[in-house]
């Protein structure tokens, strides 16, 4: 229930300018969000890669509904994409990108107009010699952006999806994409989803999500395994024992168990690190209070006052 509540908070205008005005807001942010601007978020990319970690960069926003902010949108992909090539950073940083940022939900040409900045963005990460993670938002998009991942691939067949093991539908989604070549993070996934398409306990989820798994590293594709459950990582260190480190990598959140990231890369795997940043912060920050008790313990404390 109070997962539930979090979420709908964040799509609330008016509670979201509350918090966001709070001084402290900005200090707990700071933990899971690199900064405002490029030139902040660098010195956390370069200190990961240091430490012998991968890294996926996501310039924050979602939910665009008015053209020239998706093209803002792509300017700072764009921008960003060559930061990383001027900071010979390719070889280890890639990038994730929400289709509804540039131009998905768009009333005229939506998905079109995603499609056509999409593919700008994918161009300048092959340019560069990186790759490009296409999101996944809420269930209702899911279609959508299966549709132009499928698109995007066929000019560049590296672009990588996300499936969320809390969706009924995955499992099927996992044997269709889970090929030769694919690139599918997996994650247990952040939205609010009705009884009819997702499942409801914790447990269901785990499940699926080890199903999930399975069928993924089983027909070849290159898992991107996205948790921080103590338990699913120890269930995936066992199921990829003995396999090639370059075939599946684990994912995990900047600024959550960073000590674990960094024993699983001492281990000899592939670790790779989301890391947020930009000033659209709000529902990105409400999502991860939502998916773990202690984060919002962490968020309620430094209101308090005892951070």
């Amino acid at each position: 229930m109070l997962r539930s509540a979090l979420l709908a908070l964040s799509r609330q205008g008016r509670v979201r300018d509350a918090i966001v005005r709070l001084p402290v807001t900005r200090d707990v942010v700071s933990r899971f969000v690199a900064g405002e601007t490029v030139a902040a978020a660098l010195p956390v990319i370069r200190s990961l890669v240091d430490d012998g970690l991968a890294v996926t960069v996501d310039h924050l926003g979602e939910d665009t509904r008015v053209a020239e902010q998706a093209d803002r949108t792509v300017a700072a992909y764009l921008d960003l994409l060559r930061t990383i090539e001027a900071h010979d950073l390719a070889g280890r940083v890639e990038v994730s990108l929400k289709l509804s940022a540039v131009g998905q939900f768009l009333a005229e040409d939506g998905e079109a107009t995603a499609l056509r900045n999409a593919r700008t963005i994918c161009a300048e990460a092959a340019r560069i010699g990186t790759t490009v993670t296409v999101d996944m938002e809420d269930h209702t998009t899911t279609d959508s952006t299966l549709r132009l991942v499928g698109a995007l691939r066929g000019d560049f067949p590296w672009v990588g999806a996300v499936l969320q093991s809390s969706l009924r539908r995955t499992i099927d989604d996992c044997a269709a994409l889970g090929v030769p070549g694919s690139r599918i993070r997996l994650c247990k996934g952040a939205y609010a989803s009705p009884p009819a398409v997702a499942y409801e306990s914790r447990h269901e989820v785990d499940l699926s999500y080890v199903r999930c798994l399975r069928l993924l590293l089983d027909g070849g594709a290159h898992a991107m395994v996205a948790t921080h459950d103590p338990r699913l990582v120890a269930v995936t260190e066992a199921l990829v024992r003995g396999r090639d480190p370059g075939t599946y990598e684990f994912q995990m959140l900047y600024g959550i168990r960073p000590l674990e990231q960094r024993r699983l890369a001492a281990a000899g795997h592939t670790v790779r690190v989301y890391v947020p940043y930009g000033t659209d912060w709000y529902g990105y920050f409400v999502r991860r209070l939502a998916e773990r008790p202690a984060n919002l313990a962490f968020f309620l404390r430094a209101m308090l006052g005892r951070r």
